[in-house]
C-alpha cells in the first residue's frame, strides 16, 4: 500500500528554501554520506552542489581547462591562420550533397545534443571587443554573396583578472550541471515570471505550475509590457518582431523550432507531473518535487538513451565523487561539443489529409514551406531557414507532429561537411522581394535568395583561437591521445596527394572548385548512388570526392602540427560503429563521465526519486517516448533516437 505523508513530513520531504548542508537526512542515512540525502533542492545556479567546493559548476564561473592555452602573445591574443571562411569553404563545404548518419541516428540526436548543451554553457554574450571574419567575393569557391563586407564575430569578453599577468579565460554563464536549468533558469527573477501567479519579487505566492498558455511557451508580451520580460535572444525575422519570442529558463529556445519544441515539451511535463500529486501539498512543494523529477528525466534520457544512440560509452558508475569537478571544459564546450555538422537542413512533417486548412497550408507556402507528396503521404517541408526564429510556427504546425517528425529521418553524418543553413545563411531571411521563398530552400539552400553571409562553421574555427585552443595534436596530447603524424593519418584516407585530374587546375588546385566534386556515393548497405539525384540526398552516408579531403588540409595548412583543434577534430575517420572520430570520443567520455560523476544530485545518487516514487507514484524513469506520449499525445517508437518510418 503507498504510504500517505502527513503535511508535517512532506515539510520535512520537500524543503522550501535552501536548506545548509548537513541538516539531518532520510532515516537511516548518514549526514556525513556526501550525496544528497536530505530534501534540499538544487540551487538554480548551481552553488552549492559541493559542500567542500560551493563555487564548483556555479553560473557565473570559468570554464575549466583541460590543456594549456594557446595564445600569440601566451597571454590573450588570438593566434592567426587561413581565413576561416576560406577554410570553410574548401572543408565544410557539402556542395549541397547530404550524407547521413551511418548508424541510423534521428535528428534528435542532434536536437537532444543542442538541448543538453544549453543545460550545461553558455558563454558570456556581453559586447566584447570585435573581430570581423573576412569575406573574399573573389574566392573562386565563394558561391554566396554579401552586402556587409565581413562577418560579425565578437571575443568572448576576458574573465575577471585574466588575460592580462595570466592567460585569458572565459566565463560560463549557466549552471555546468546537467540540471534542468534550461526549463527553469538560473535565477528567481526569470523563475517568477515563468511561474503562473503575479510576478511581485515574492516566488512564495507563485503556483506550482509553469505558465503555459494554450499549451505552448508564453510569449514575451504574455504578462503584458515585453520590455519586463526576461530576455531571450532574438533570431531571423523574431529580431523585428521581439514581442512574439517565447520565453523558457534558457535565452536561445528560439533558435529553431525543434529546440523550442523540446523546450516546451519538458514545460508540459512539469506541469503533468504538478497535476498529478496531492492537492493538500502547499504549491511550492509540488514545484519542487516537479522540478527534482524533470531534471532526473533529462538526466536519465541522456545517460541511458542519447550517449548509447551516438555509441558514446563511458566507464560504470560508482557513485558521486567528491574529488571530481563537474564545470565543464572549455575544450569541449569550444571544440567538442560543437556538432555542427550533425545538424538536419530540413525538417520533414508528415501529416494526414484533412489535417491543415486550406487557408493554413497556403499560410505555410508564404511562409517558405513546400509540400512533398510521396507514397500516399503530405509532407511540409520546413527549411531550418524557415525554423529559425520563427516560434509561432511550432505551434500552428503542433508540437506532437515536430516532435515525432524527428524520429522519423536520420541526422548528418558527423563529419567535417556542414550544411549551408548553418555555413552560409546562419539566421539569415531571404532578400526582399524573392517571389517563391520556398525556393530558398527546398531542396538545398540558394544563394541567389541571401544578401549576407553568417558561417557558423567559420565562426567555430574563430572562438578557438578566441579561446585559445591548443593545436590538434596538442588537443590529443592533452585527452591521452598520441599525436597525429601524417595528413592520411588524420583522416584514414590513402592519400594526401591532389589527383593528375584533368578537370583540376594543376597551377592551383585549392582554387579549382570541382575539388570538392562527388565522384562516388553510397547508401549504408554499400550500393551506388547518383550525385545530387534524389536517393542520394536521402539515403546516401558516405561519399568520395575528387580530392581527398588530407590533400586540402596539407594544401592549407602544411603541416600537421598546425591543423586547428575544431578541423582536425571533424576531420578524424570515425572510430568503427560510432558517430565520432577518436578525439571527440574521448572528450565526450571524459565531460559526460564528469557531469555524472562530480553532481551530488545526479539520478543515480539521490535517494529522494525513491521516495517521491514510493509516496506519490511519481517516477524519472521515463524514456524521451514516453515523455513525448504523456504531453502531446504523438505515437512515436520505443526509441525515438533511431529512425523509424511514419505511421501518421
Amino acid at each position: 500500500m503507498r504510504r500517505v505523508l502527513t503535511f508535517a513530513s512532506v515539510l520535512v520531504l520537500v524543503l522550501v528554501v535552501v536548506v545548509v548542508v548537513g541538516v539531518a537526512g532520510l532515516p537511516g542515512v548518514s549526514t556525513a554520506d556526501p550525496a544528497a540525502t536530505s530534501m534540499e533542492p538544487r540551487s538554480l545556479d548551481g552553488k552549492g552542489n559541493h559542500p567542500g567546493h560551493p563555487g564548483w559548476g556555479e553560473a557565473g564561473t570559468q570554464y575549466l581547462r583541460v590543456a594549456t592555452p594557446n595564445y600569440a602573445d601566451g597571454l590573450s591574443e588570438m593566434v592567426t591562420g587561413p581565413s576561416p571562411r576560406y577554410i570553410s569553404n574548401r572543408i565544410f563545404n557539402d556542395v549541397g550533397q547530404n550524407l547521413f548518419s551511418e548508424n541510423d541516428v534521428s535528428q534528435w540526436g542532434w536536437v537532444w545534443g543542442q538541448f543538453v548543451d544549453h543545460d550545461i554553457g553558455l558563454r558570456d554574450q556581453a559586447p566584447g571587443e570585435t573581430a570581423p571574419i573576412p569575406f573574399d567575393p573573389h574566392d573562386p569557391l565563394e558561391a554566396f554573396a554579401s552586402d556587409l563586407g565581413a562577418m560579425g564575430f565578437a571575443r568572448t569578453p576576458a574573465a575577471t583578472g585574466t588575460g592580462l599577468t595570466s592567460p585569458r579565460r572565459q566565463i560560463n554563464t549557466v549552471s555546468s550541471y546537467l540540471d534542468g536549468s534550461v526549463v527553469y533558469g538560473i535565477d528567481t527573477a526569470r523563475l517568477e515570471w515563468l511561474r503562473a501567479g503575479p510576478v511581485d519579487g515574492d516566488l512564495a505566492n507563485n503556483a506550482a505550475l509553469l505558465l503555459l498558455p494554450d499549451g505552448y511557451l508564453p510569449r514575451a508580451d504574455a504578462r503584458g509590457d515585453p520590455a519586463t520580460a526576461p530576455s531571450a535572444e532574438l533570431f531571423g525575422g523574431l529580431v523585428a518582431t521581439p514581442e512574439v519570442a517565447r520565453i523558457a529558463g534558457d535565452v536561445r529556445a528560439n533558435e529553431n523550432i525543434a529546440l523550442l519544441a523540446v523546450q516546451t515539451l519538458f514545460a508540459r511535463e512539469h506541469d503533468r507531473i504538478v497535476a498529478a500529486l496531492p492537492t493538500s501539498l502547499s504549491e511550492e512543494e509540488k514545484f519542487q518535487i516537479a522540478r527534482r523529477v524533470v531534471g532526473a528525466e533529462i538526466q536519465f534520457v541522456t545517460y541511458t538513451e542519447f550517449l548509447p544512440a551516438l555509441c558514446v560509452v563511458l566507464d560504470p558508475n560508482h557513485g558521486y565523487d567528491p574529488a571530481v569537478d563537474a564545470g565543464v571544459s572549455n575544450e569541449f564546450a569550444t571544440v567538442g561539443y560543437r556538432g555542427h555538422s550533425m545538424v538536419h537542413g530540413q525538417f520533414d512533417v508528415r501529416f494526414r489529409r484533412g489535417t491543415f486548412t486550406a487557408a493554413q497550408l497556403d499560410a505555410f507556402r508564404a511562409q517558405g514551406i513546400g509540400m512533398r507528396k510521396e507514397d500516399g503521404q503530405t509532407s511540409l517541408q520546413i527549411s531550418l531557414t524557415v525554423a529559425f526564429g520563427n516560434p509561432d510556427l511550432l505551434s500552428e504546425v503542433g508540437l506532437g507532429r515536430v516532435l515525432r517528425s524527428l524520429g522519423q529521418e536520420r541526422q548528418y553524418r558527423n563529419e567535417e561537411q556542414i550544411d549551408n543553413a548553418l555555413r552560409s545563411v546562419l539566421f539569415q531571411v531571404p532578400s526582399p522581394g524573392m517571389a517563391d521563398q520556398s525556393a530558398c530552400g527546398q531542396p538545398v539552400v540558394q544563394p541567389g535568395c541571401f544578401s549576407a553571409v553568417q558561417d557558423l562553421g567559420a565562426v567555430d574555427i574563430a572562438l578557438g583561437r578566441d579561446h585559445g585552443m591548443p593545436s590538434y595534436n596538442d588537443l590529443r596530447r592533452a585527452y591521452g591521445l598520441s599525436p597525429r603524424r601524417s595528413f592520411t593519418a588524420v583522416t584514414g584516407e590513402a592519400t594526401a596527394w591532389f589527383p593528375s585530374d584533368p578537370k583540376i587546375d594543376p597551377a592551383d588546385p585549392l582554387d579549382d572548385p570541382s575539388i570538392l566534386d562527388f565522384v562516388r556515393l553510397r547508401d549504408a548497405d554499400g550500393h551506388a548512388l547518383r550525385p545530387l539525384g534524389p536517393r542520394s540526398q536521402e539515403e546516401a552516408v558516405s561519399g568520395i570526392r575528387r580530392t581527398t579531403l588530407a590533400a586540402r588540409l596539407k594544401a592549407i595548412y602544411g603541416r600537421v602540427g598546425r591543423i586547428e583543434a575544431f578541423v582536425g577534430m571533424l576531420s578524424e575517420h570515425h572510430v568503427s560503429g560510432t558517430e565520432f572520430g577518436r578525439l571527440q570520443l574521448a572528450m565526450w567520455k571524459q565531460q559526460f563521465e564528469s557531469l555524472r560523476d562530480g553532481d551530488r544530485f545526479f539520478y543515480l545518487n539521490d535517494p529522494q526519486l525513491a521516495r517521491i516514487d514510493e509516496d506519490f507514484g511519481i517516477t524519472f524513469r521515463h524514456t524521451l517516448a514516453d515523455i513525448i506520449s504523456l504531453n502531446s499525445g504523438a505515437r512515436v517508437p520505443a526509441n525515438v533516437f533511431g529512425v523509424a518510418p511514419s505511421d501518421e
